[in-house]
């Protein structure tokens, strides 16, 4: 009773702090809800996030020993310890439809449909399905400012593969809006911050707006927030806050390091549209200077957190409860020649024919993207709501749609699931099923714990069992 007699006033859920070209949404507290849900895990929304890693695994260093969970951690997920109670690691499934075909498109196209994409070498692309992602945005997503939010890494790569003869715009897409309709990932991480935090208006007033820190733009009605809040909301809203400072911050260096790099003048950095346009370019070029083999021009790394961290920041604030992140297009060829040990690209080191030492660089690769996961999940555990935190409330998936990338093996997928979904999802096991499992039964697991049940989905006609 002492405690409701404290709560002075409630917030409405979608709440904005707001100023001249900025509109931040607010992450959950406790003002916004019911007293009676205080502290409860259902007054929070399931949010869900899909990590997609290019190229497969090296197989014999990917799989736990032991199953449920007496399980120890395989060296390539060793980096997840810290994280093994919160993890559901999967093994058995694959998807039917990717059979056929060869290489790697078919597989990345139907990682989310489980579907099996229409063979082509044009431009008319069709996945024959709608991805689970956006079968989930479609029923969660409708009460958020984004239905769903699409990052990566790389530029649509273009083209024909000779070798195999599909277009290569398949490699750059896992959310498909509609069977024809894939959604194109954001590579620039400042358009993706403005996209966010940002209202996009046009001449002086854009200008002004542009040259501030979103914090500066909204530090007025900020104040006034503040002097509302009880303590613990107090602290919650300074920390989301200085998160948010903390991505710009990180990306205005990244865009200071790309302006110096290209000789760029002052008032040429100050123009920020022209500055995306150069970034972008510059990312494209990077890219393709990689498929010789060359040093990337951006810190890979950097550029993976920045964009992870603004994931975590769209899920937290409830700007959208339905996000999907690709560390690299299908086939990339990234080079990795800045992890030890590794010397040369991605897609070329994943052919390994099992020559020992490219199936070591093959698994310091493999280790650097569980790494990458692995730190969206410690900034995920460290945020509180209510009496758990934002991973408690979440799913976050992590994998491959293809096993061994010398084989191009469909069968027995790389998949970790992360977070418990509302307590929907019973983690810190290894859940090992029968050979030929769906994994659409995965997705149809997922869609229901998000809220977004569906009768059947792909092959699958039933939730994968032994998720909860």
């Amino acid at each position: 009773m002492a405690h409701i007699q404290s709560q002075r006033w409630l917030m409405p859920r979608r709440s904005f702090l707001r100023g001249a070209g900025a509109t931040l949404a607010l992450p959950f507290l406790d003002a916004m809800r019911p007293l009676l849900a205080q502290g409860a895990a259902a007054s929070f929304p399931v949010r869900m996030a899909l990590l997609y890693m290019p190229n497969g695994v090296r197989a014999d260093r990917w799989t736990p020993q032991g199953e449920g969970a007496a399980f120890e951690l395989s060296p390539v997920l060793a980096p997840l310890q810290r994280h093994r109670e919160d993890l559901l690691v999967l093994t058995g499934l694959q998807n039917k439809a990717s059979f056929t075909g060869d290489g790697h498109y078919v597989k990345t196209g139907g990682w989310l449909t489980g579907t099996t994409i229409t063979k082509t070498t044009g431009s008319d692309i069709n996945a024959n399905g709608i991805s689970m992602d956006q079968l989930a945005a479609s029923r969660i997503g409708k009460g958020t400012r984004l239905p769903s939010l699409e990052l990566g890494t790389e530029p649509v790569a273009h083209g024909i593969d000779t070798n195999v003869n599909y277009t290569r715009l398949y490699a750059s897409h896992i959310s498909w809006k509609t069977s024809n309709v894939p959604l194109p990932c954001e590579i620039n991480p400042r358009v993706a911050f403005d996209r966010l935090f940002r209202e996009r208006s046009s001449g002086a007033e854009k200008q002004a707006s542009d040259d501030r820190s979103v914090l500066d733009l909204v530090n007025a009605d900020a104040k006034r927030l503040q002097g509302r809040l009880g303590s613990e909301d107090k602290q919650k809203l300074d920390q989301y806050l200085e998160s948010v400072r903390e991505v710009e911050r990180r990306i205005e260096q990244e865009a200071r390091v790309l302006a110096a790099r290209e000789n760029l003048s002052l008032d040429f950095f100050k123009n920020l549209d022209a500055l995306d346009q150069r970034i972008t370019a510059a990312m494209g070029k990077a890219s393709r200077e990689e498929e010789m083999n060359s040093r990337p021009r951006f810190d890979h790394t950097e550029h993976c957190r920045i964009m992870t961290e603004l994931m975590v920041l769209a899920l937290w604030s409830d700007t959208t409860r339905v996000s999907s992140f690709m560390f690299g297009n299908d086939v990339t060829n990234r080079n990795f020649s800045f992890l030890d040990g590794v010397h040369g690209g991605h897609h070329e080191i994943s052919h390994h024919s099992g020559d020992a030492g490219k199936l070591d660089e093959y698994e310091r690769i493999n280790r650097w993207h569980v790494e990458q996961y692995a730190s969206m999940l410690d900034r995920m555990s460290a945020i509180k709501e209510g009496d758990g935190t934002l991973l408690d409330h979440s799913m976050v998936a992590f994998g491959s749609p293809i096993r061994d990338g010398n084989a191009h093996d469909p069968k027995n997928v790389p998949i970790v699931v992360a977070g418990k979904a509302n307590g929907g999802l019973k983690t810190g096991r290894h859940v090992v099923s029968p050979a030929g499992t769906p994994l659409c039964a995965l997705w149809m697991g997922m869609l229901e714990k998000a809220g977004a049940r569906v009768d059947s989905f792909g092959d699958a006609s039933a939730p994968l069992p032994g998720l909860a």
